[in-house]
């Protein structure tokens, strides 16, 4: 089997993320932070350290600034659900997933907010002048997504930081597509809430995801329950991240998500370098074939879109699955917004996202079927 779909969950784990998760099952299954017994106590210290691992690589202050959540999704809700201002207004881009537009459709229903999609007027990505043609008095916060999961376009997150910084804008990235694959430096790109999918760029276990909060903002909860702290108070503690983090945290999939953190940062360029090559080899060899890609050459980050002819996508993936063993995805990705735009709402898009773990080879036998599909329809 040839797994390309990795922008949904990466399949192949680093041998350091699976000897991580089954140390944690045989060693440090205690409930941290709710007992005051040696064993707790030391499963506490180990998802610090995580956290302290996070807070250094995206350059936040302190692992308190790092809130661990089920998934990037609701590290999503919690920011924006927790950052609601009455009669205010959001602006989010063309490239976003239906975990932060139904959030804002869901807000916007019961008045509280209204909310603007900026629409890309470059190809490779949203640019700041996106962002400003939706600009309201009443705008606070920005919503970003920085690699699209649909097709890789990258948004000029730097410039659009900085404008939100000297505009006391919120600024909240879907990082979901780009933790792991890009350098992200928190106080440089003047970002306030970045989210987190472990299971994707970190190749961690699925279910884990986190916020990373610089030190502006802080959204308020939006699930309530046990923190191990303030027990006979009802009402959430004021600290950080307990706030944030309601009933027992996943120690098991905490620390696999330490264990690719510190996999990714060992072996980095490797993974960047390998990513770029075959992201523009496979885009390459696609528009030389006529087949309609719609990830721009510069956009080399592990995502590529295409469809053959007016083929539906879902036909093309399952000839590429049964026929060929090779695992695409289809269809809309969660991301609605993007396809209007792409004009695929009626066919929707084969997606192919590429992996460290991915060869050349495998890329090149994808290539093969698809000249192989493509001629068998071009014959009809």
């Amino acid at each position: 089997m040839i797994y390309l779909d990795n922008s949904a969950t990466t399949f192949i784990k680093p041998k350091e993320v699976i000897k991580a998760v089954s140390e944690s099952l045989l060693h440090y299954s205690a409930n941290p932070g709710r007992s005051g017994h040696k064993a707790s106590i030391r499963v506490a210290f180990k998802i610090e350290e995580v956290r302290e691992k996070i807070a250094k690589h995206f350059n936040v202050s302190s692992g308190q600034n790092v809130v661990f959540t089920l998934n990037c999704t609701q590290a999503l809700n919690t920011a924006i659900l927790g950052s609601v201002k009455q009669g205010g207004h959001i602006i989010c881009t063309e490239n976003e997933h239906n975990s932060v537009l139904r959030p804002l459709e869901h807000l916007r229903q019961k008045g509280q907010i209204e909310y603007t999609v900026a629409y890309q007027s470059n190809p490779i990505g949203i640019t700041l002048d996106d962002i400003k043609k939706c600009i309201k008095e009443n705008t606070y916060m920005v919503i970003c997504n920085h690699i699209s999961n649909v097709n890789g376009s990258k948004a000029d997150i730097q410039s659009i930081g900085k404008f939100c910084k000297e505009h006391n804008i919120i600024f909240l990235v879907d990082g979901a597509q780009s933790c792991g694959h890009e350098k992200i430096d928190m106080k440089e790109l003047c970002i306030d809430y970045l989210v987190i999918a472990g299971h994707k760029g970190f190749y961690a276990p699925q279910s884990i995801g986190a916020l990373v909060m610089n030190d502006n903002y802080r959204p308020q909860p939006i699930i309530f329950g046990g923190t191990g702290t303030n027990s006979l108070e009802l009402f959430q503690p004021e600290t950080f991240p307990e706030r944030l983090e309601s009933g027992t945290i996943s120690t098991p999939l905490i620390l696999g998500l330490g264990a690719g953190l510190d996999f990714v940062e060992a072996n980095f360029k490797e993974i960047v370098n390998k990513l770029d090559d075959l992201t523009t080899y496979l885009n390459y060899e696609l528009i030389k074939m006529g087949i309609t890609s719609y990830t721009h050459p510069e956009n080399s980050f592990g995502v590529v879109a295409f469809n053959i002819n007016n083929i539906h996508s879902n036909e093309i993936a399952n000839i590429l699955n049964e026929k060929y063993d090779i695992c695409v995805r289809s269809g809309y990705h969660c991301a609605p917004l993007k396809h209007k735009a792409l004009g695929t709402i009626n066919q929707g898009a084969v997606r192919v996202s590429i992996s460290y773990f991915n060869t050349f080879s495998e890329i090149q036998r994808l290539i093969f079927a698809l000249k192989h599909i493509k001629k068998s329809y071009d014959n009809n």
